[in-house]
């Protein structure tokens, strides 16, 4: 493969709400289960919330950050300071031949051009929050996997959705 896959990996409430004062508005077990699944050994760019907002470094994962302030820097953490440098570090050394995008909404809509897949979990509820994603077009995105999973333990309905680019939508 001579390009990583690009997999922008996000959690998604039913009206485009992904956080709310820096933290997801929900606490799903499986997803986070799932999200560890598919950023295992990737090496994961972000931003600078996103990357504060972890409960620490998260193991067998790069980190790296994409930030505009240049006097920031945290142990365990990559600092990059434009998206083509983010993924100049994240082909450097060995990966699995993907590069993971974990947010925010500037992030990702910095990635959404240059992405191959997208590993959306879909909340089936309509938190209040601050940082939107809006929805992501199916002229461009094709669903190729869904699995629905219902509310349980007073959590939302959720859906793990596999979206992949249409062949015919990459740019040249």
């Amino acid at each position: 493969m001579d390009q990583p896959e690009i997999i922008l990996v996000l959690a998604r409430a039913a009206n485009g709400v992904i956080g709310m004062d820096g933290k997801m508005p929900w606490h799903i077990s499986a997803d986070l289960r799932h999200f560890k699944k598919i950023t295992k050994n990737c090496p994961m760019i972000m931003g600078r919330k996103t990357f504060e907002s972890l409960p620490g470094i998260l193991d067998g994962r790069r980190h790296i950050v994409m930030t505009r302030d240049t006097d920031w820097q945290a142990n365990g953490a990559e600092v990059a300071r434009s998206p083509e440098q983010a993924l100049q570090m994240a082909n450097r050394g060995a990966n699995a031949g993907r590069i993971c995008i974990i947010g925010g909404a500037e992030i990702y809509a910095l990635f959404l051009p240059v992405a191959d897949r997208i590993e959306l979990t879909e909340i089936k509820a309509e938190p209040v929050g601050d940082t939107i994603v809006g929805e992501f077009s199916t002229a461009i995105w094709q669903a190729t996997q869904r699995e629905d999973h219902a509310s349980a333990d007073g959590q939302p309905a959720f859906s793990f959705i596999t979206l992949q680019r249409k062949a015919d939508q990459y740019n040249d």
